[in-house]
């Protein structure tokens, strides 16, 4: 029994070219297809915020992440370090604040301006961060800072 197909007996040099170069072709884009495809993997598809303050959120211990969220990290700082012996202070400094979170100036704060202000505190918590930090970056102080700055600091190799 002879075999069928370009390889029989009787098959043309040109039918075995071809026959070579589709098996080539065929090869050749499964490997592309491979190489171009993502592999599947897991991705969190929630957007989670930053934590509003490094302290663990536990009421039934303490209240000092709320104390950080409401005030922001560095307010938060300044009424720590106020005495017992001063509440009139405490009492001011966290009446202008109120006074900033009522933004429609009703006398009251509701919890949309709540949010609002825990945001902002948040927020400049951030920039406040990244400020602080962009000089030890910014290796030239040129007010830039490069990709060489960037990997040196991040990295841990120092110019």
């Amino acid at each position: 029994a002879a075999a069928a197909g370009p390889w029989a007996v009787g098959a043309t040099r040109k039918d075995l070219i071809i026959m070579d170069l589709r098996q080539f072709l065929m090869c050749l884009s499964l490997c592309t297809a491979f190489a171009l495809s993502k592999p599947t993997e897991k991705k969190d598809r929630v957007h989670h915020e930053p934590q509003l303050s490094d302290k663990v959120h536990n009421d039934a211990q303490s209240f000092d992440y709320d104390h950080d969220a409401f005030l922001g990290a560095e307010e938060a700082k300044t009424f720590d370090q106020l005495t017992p012996e001063e509440p009139e202070e405490s009492k001011e400094r966290l009446g202008m604040i109120v006074d900033k979170i009522d933004v429609d100036k009703d006398g009251f704060v509701t919890e949309g301006e709540l949010k609002s202000w825990i945001k902002h505190a948040q927020k400049k918590y951030i920039y406040d961060n990244v400020e602080n930090q962009w000089h030890e970056f910014d290796m030239n102080q040129d007010g830039l800072i490069s990709w060489d700055e960037y990997r040196n600091v991040t990295y841990g190799t120092y110019l």
